[in-house]
């Protein structure tokens, strides 16, 4: 019997180095019977799908009848003897200490008539010990995985959530002096051979970090290459960041509080903070001073350190604007969405996308000289998306940011920085652009190749050689080329969904309201298939997400009809999504808890197929990049097996899935590019209405009055660049 390929055909997922150990294991069979059996069924049981279970049951069966006939016959070819402990007489006298060193003990005595046997029984103890300490470490390693303990990058995210107060971290970064210490110094940042690493895992290595002040720079690589941690790194002065440089990076929402949002906006510039507080308190000094001072020359020698050190504060508040502040923070707020009653209103009452923008508002308000943000697109709508997009285009100092978003990355970024391989690589212009450098490259080839052939045809012709010289002398001059890195092909697959007749999910003439006085949908009629691609437009607080709740039958209608098939199953996808994750638990643990029923490689498998892959489903998921734990959501959610998807944001990964999925899709979403590839219909819900709009984002924005008309330019320009392109190849080739 061939253990191996028994194993391979019963069980076609069982790892490779999982079925030569238990090939060797049998071939060797010198443990005992229910040890091997034992260990054999422990290790193939987890590789056993639901509909393998009788597969296995009879593979174990034919291996233990093997294993059976395995040692009854090296029990009957074992010499008679060889167990007992009488003498032998030798033929020639032995080295006994040379002997001992080089046979292994039997039964009761030594075999020394092995010695003379060759030499493929002897051992390297020093290299075996060596390989079993080896083998040793790892075992050890990969039950602390297994524990939950996988990486140490798990210690430095709990080291973040025990960090200081936002106050005590500003002023930690940015010292109260680094404003006043900037004077005549460049603020570029140029860092060469820099390390960083997340836990044990390294994410540059001797890469070089350049940033010129007044650039808006846009950060982009592929998911979990370690972005954010890069930013997180920078913002804590874990990089050796000039000192009169001031950092905010914009990562997490702020805390709920008491503290109306207009304020909490001003005293997130804790220099202008701590200054006014010091202002008031040497006003009350002075005035103190002046009605009951005594005279004395030492209450004079006060009163007049006290004037001394207000006119520097006064200074200090001058130089930072800080008079205009209220107006400046109010502007701000109002950009992002907020309306003048909003802004009066404790930070508490806000969920959490709202105070998600209220960082990004205390950020702007702050001026940093470095500002870091990352994804700050995914949690406002296209109304204040637009507006920021032209609020950081004037931007007087240096811009780091993250997003997914091309449309928000062409309309934001001056430079692309592009993170892979351990390195940072720079490319001047918008995405569109950078993206344009791949066609750049196949035209560059496509004229390398026109040179290099016409060289090796004529480089020996007398007639022609002087002309294959000068290609000779052209192509030597042409820089080197570096083939772009390519497209992140990752992709999702959700499951087919069977068909059920319709009516699937539909609202006729629905009005709703929180109360009776304040509607904020009224006869609203849109009706729901597996056919539907809807993306719903809108300002903010217009109702886009309670229609989406009508639609889940999260909210009832106060007038109008809600009709919903029976055997509708609905896959609702929220903006945070992280909430319903326990960050305690695997992936693949996560999805044990909310889908039981299947093994663990499974549940594996089903995670690889949106994107994680290896060990990444065995960590933890608090030690995951927000895009993985975005992954994984959207892993549990296709475990539903819905009809149709409801997605208050989406994914990349996700539109070549939602193009060939067989299910209906609404979607709420900023990404203008993930709505026109995704959405064949446009419905814009807008003063209690929900109506279809016959055009595009593009059309809606400028109808909107976001995008100024002659900024269209910027749609059709890369469609140019690359017909050109494509012209001048094609006249390369016609040329002989």
């Amino acid at each position: 019997m061939d253990v191996a390929t028994s194993i391979r055909d019963s069980l076609p997922q069982t790892d490779e180095i999982i079925v030569q150990y238990l090939d060797g294991l049998y071939a060797d069979a010198d443990e005992e019977y229910d040890s091997i059996i034992s260990t054999t069924k422990g290790m193939l049981e987890s590789f056993a799908t639901s509909e393998e279970k009788a597969a296995f049951q009879d593979l174990m069966k034919s291996l233990e009848e093997y294993l059976a006939e395995q040692l009854d016959s090296k029990r009957a070819s074992q010499p008679s003897g060889s167990g007992s402990s009488g003498l032998a007489k030798l033929d020639r006298v032995m080295e006994m200490s040379k002997t001992m060193s080089t046979t292994r003990a039997v039964m009761d005595g030594v075999d020394l008539s092995s010695v003379n046997k060759g030499k493929e029984t002897r051992v390297d103890i020093k290299k075996l010990e060596k390989q079993e300490a080896k083998l040793k470490a790892k075992i050890d390693k990969r039950a602390k995985r297994v524990g939950g303990e996988l990486y140490e990058g798990s210690k430095l995210i709990e080291a973040t959530k025990r960090q200081q107060a936002y106050e005590d971290l500003f002023m930690k970064v940015n010292p109260l002096d680094a404003r006043s210490s900037s004077k005549g110094k460049s603020k570029d940042i140029h860092l060469v051979n820099i390390d960083v690493n997340f836990g044990s895992h390294r994410i540059l290595s001797n890469a070089n970090l350049t940033l010129a002040y007044g650039r808006r720079y846009g950060l982009i690589g592929r998911n979990g290459v370690g972005k954010s941690t890069l930013l997180r790194h920078i913002a804590l002065r874990e990089l050796a960041v000039p000192s009169h440089i001031t950092i905010l990076f914009v990562e997490q929402e702020i805390v709920g509080d008491d503290t109306p949002a207009i304020e909490s906006v001003l005293k997130a510039d804790v220099w202008r903070d701590k200054l006014m507080s010091e202002e008031r308190e040497l006003n009350a000094q002075l005035s103190a001073l002046e009605t009951g001072g005594d005279g004395s020359k030492l209450s004079e020698e006060t009163k007049e350190i006290a004037s001394t050190r207000l006119a520097e504060v006064h200074q200090k508040l001058a130089d930072i604007d800080a008079e205009t502040g209220p107006s400046r923070a109010a502007a701000l707020l109002a950009g992002l969405g907020f309306s003048e009653e909003d802004q009066h209103r404790p930070t508490r009452t806000f969920s959490g996308g709202w105070r998600m923008r209220l960082a990004l508002a205390r950020a702007l308000f702050v001026k940093p000289d470095l500002l870091m943000l990352d994804e700050p697109s995914n949690h406002i709508d296209l109304n204040a998306l637009a507006w920021l997009e032209d609020y950081l285009q004037t931007w007087p100092g240096t811009i780091l940011v993250v997003s997914h978003d091309r449309a928000f990355l062409d309309a934001v970024a001056t430079d692309i920085v592009l993170q892979r391989a351990e390195r940072l690589e720079y490319f001047k212009g918008n995405f569109s652009q950078f993206y344009a450098t791949k066609a750049q490259y196949e035209t560059q080839k496509t004229y390398r190749e026109h040179l290099q052939a016409f060289i090796d045809r004529w480089r020996y012709n007398a007639n022609r050689a002087a002309q294959a010289q000068m290609k000779i002398k052209i192509l030597e001059k042409l820089p080197d080329l570096e083939e772009p890195e390519a497209e992140d092909t990752e992709r999702f697959k959700f499951p087919e969904t069977e068909k059920i007749s319709p009516p699937l999910l539909q609202l006729n003439e629905v009005k709703f309201g929180y109360t009776p006085e304040k509607i904020i949908l009224d006869k609203v009629d849109i009706d729901v298939g597996l056919d539907s691609r809807i993306a719903i437009i809108g300002p903010n607080g217009a109702g886009k997400s309670t229609l989406i709740k009508l639609l889940t039958g999260e909210l009832k209608p106060m007038a109008g009809h809600l009709t919903r098939n029976g055997r509708l199953r609905i896959g609702y996808f929220a903006q945070h999504h992280v909430d319903t994750l326990d960050p305690t638990l695997s992936p693949v643990k996560f999805l044990q808890s909310k889908y039981a029923g299947k093994t663990d490689l499974e549940y594996r498998s089903h995670l690889g197929a949106f994107g994680i892959t290896g060990l990444t489903g065995m960590q933890t998921i608090g030690t995951l990049s927000g895009g993985q734990k975005s992954r994984v959501s959207f892993a549990a959610l296709s475990l539903q097996n819905p009809h149709v998807l409801l997605l208050d944001e989406g994914l990349d990964a996700l539109m070549h899935c939602l193009q060939v999925w067989n299910g209906g899709v609404i979607l709420i979403s900023h990404d203008e590019r993930f709505i026109t590839t995704v959405s064949t219909e446009l419905w814009v819900c807008n003063e209690g209405k929900v109506q279809k709009y016959y055009g595009d984002v593009t059309s809606y924005k400028v109808g909107a009055g976001f995008v100024e008309p002659h900024k269209q330019e910027a749609h059709w320009l890369p469609s140019l660049l690359s017909l050109l392109q494509q012209l001048i190849v094609s006249n390369l080739k016609a040329k002989p």
